[in-house]
């Protein structure tokens, strides 16, 4: 089963992929969770999840914010990237569906055209798995030599 969720490619096509969109979620979680890069912290986006629905607040920005935090730091070490990715394409569709699907596509009038780019990354890393320069590779590679 470990085994399974670990399994990678081992090219670098991934590697494109998987770092830049790693330090997308890293940013965009430590604003939800610690308030860093002008984001209002873990009371200010529970008390903007509440007033658009998502309740309970507290719960809903500790688990968008741990979920893109967290899995972007496991997306920059290539750590569990399957079920990582899935957990974060889960993250995107709720923010595509609960905060950007009324404003149309456009980020100019805050569409959901990048929650839908972060999404289709994630989906992409959980049917390929990470890559060469990844720690599921090395630990993909411990295992079949056991």
């Amino acid at each position: 089963m470990i085994k399974k969720l670990v399994e990678t490619n081992t090219e670098l096509s991934t590697l494109a992929l998987r770092i830049p969109v790693a330090i997308i979620f890293i940013a965009h979680g430590a604003q939800k969770l610690f308030g860093s890069f002008g984001g209002y912290g873990l009371d200010g986006t529970s008390q903007w999840m509440t007033s658009i629905g998502l309740e309970p607040g507290y719960l809903m920005a500790l688990m968008a914010g741990s979920a893109e935090f967290f899995g972007g730091i496991a997306l920059l070490i290539g750590l569990l990237v399957r079920p990582v990715a899935l957990m974060l394409s889960i993250t995107m569709l709720v923010a595509i569906f609960s905060v950007h699907s009324v404003n149309g596509l456009f980020m100019a009038n805050n569409g959901y055209e990048f929650a839908l780019a972060l999404f289709a990354i994630s989906i992409s890393l959980i049917f390929s798995g990470a890559d060469k320069l990844s720690l599921d590779n090395v630990i993909t590679q411990r295992l079949s030599n056991q």
